[in-house]
């Protein structure tokens, strides 16, 4: 995805994280001058790079799988950390491809809305960005070879899927991404896929409750992705970029972030009456006001840049949801 998790904006983010943006986001405004002094740290440019404010949608779903996990089996320490890590490697990775892509493609032009993209600003060459996403690749593929030998070959399989879902988001002959796909793989592999092998790796199979806490996950990840093409509905249009947001209009994109908000709130109530979870998991709950205020910029018209902020808080909202979600089922049991 453009700016949102993907398979695709920018933790919950720093001040640093911010004022990177912002500065890097000058430069590529300004015209070149040549002098490094104008540009931003090679620290700075490849934190632009990784965009930080995209990698609550890795840490949510393992966290909240954990949590659906916990009740009834003490943590494993070693694979919660191994799906962490390879959680946040691939969505770097598809980071790093998706600026590639964009930038190769045309997507990511002069007018583009949303912070700066490196290979675009001119901070980073394509063939360092290649490089750089081979090697993220690879340090996954490492980390996901233990958890293989913790889980098995079903282990295997789905991560080769999540490599695969994350390099051809926006690249190879056929980038699903352009082709009104991208909510659907957002949806299953930062939801479905990251908590359910979360929950697998930790009890050794999957239940009606992992599927609730995964349908919860993949619906806030999926919002920062449809807030992200809300946002750039002209630019990908113009790029022949065909995201639902573009086929379908505004008003769909609006009603669909609304109710993909709704639907992740109401999987905690469903999991409680279902009796599958503790009074406890109600607790989840407790981030909704955060997003009354997101909801209203969403349906607000005006400048698309105004969504900027909104994909951070969605991010924030998806973190903090997952957190309390977790809390809940560690603390309640069922």
């Amino acid at each position: 995805m453009s700016d949102a998790p993907r398979p695709g904006e920018d933790s919950a983010p720093t001040a640093s994280a911010d004022e990177a943006t912002s500065t890097a986001a000058s430069a590529s405004t300004a015209p070149p001058t040549g002098s490094a002094a104008a540009r931003p740290s090679t620290a700075r440019v490849w934190w632009l790079a990784i965009r930080p404010n995209t990698l609550p949608a890795a840490i949510a779903p393992v966290v909240a799988g954990l949590g659906a996990a916990v009740s009834g089996h003490p943590i494993a320490w070693g694979p919660a950390l191994g799906c962490l890590a390879v959680a946040l490697l691939l969505q770097i990775a598809a980071n790093l491809a998706n600026d590639l892509a964009d930038f190769r493609s045309g997507a990511d032009a002069g007018d583009r809305l949303g912070p700066v993209r490196v290979a675009a600003g001119g901070l980073v060459t394509p063939r360092s960005l290649a490089v750089a996403t081979a090697f993220v690749v690879g340090c996954a593929g490492l980390v996901g070879l233990y958890l293989v030998s913790v889980g098995g070959i079903v282990l295997l399989v789905v991560g080769a899927l999540a490599i695969v879902a994350a390099l051809l988001y926006t690249g190879g002959p056929w980038p699903y991404g352009y082709h009104g796909l991208g909510e659907v793989f957002v949806f299953a592999f930062f939801g479905l896929v990251a908590v359910g092998g979360t929950v697998y790796l930790q009890t050794g199979g999957l239940g009606a409750l992992a599927i609730l806490v995964s349908i919860a996950m993949g619906c806030l990840a999926t919002a920062i992705l449809v807030v992200n093409n809300l946002r750039d509905i002209d630019s990908d249009r113009r790029a022949g970029k065909r995201t639902l947001a573009v086929s379908l209009g505004r008003r769909f994109a609006r009603l669909e972030y609304e109710a993909l908000l709704g639907v992740a709130a109401a999987m905690p109530v469903a999991a409680w009456l279902a009796g599958l979870a503790g009074p406890t998991v109600l607790v989840a709950l407790v981030a909704a006001p955060l997003a009354i205020p997101l909801l209203r910029a969403v349906f607000a018209e005006g400048d698309p840049r105004r969504l900027n902020p909104v994909l951070k808080g969605t991010a924030r909202l998806e973190l903090a949801a997952a957190v309390l979600l977790a809390v809940g089922l560690a603390v309640g049991g069922r």
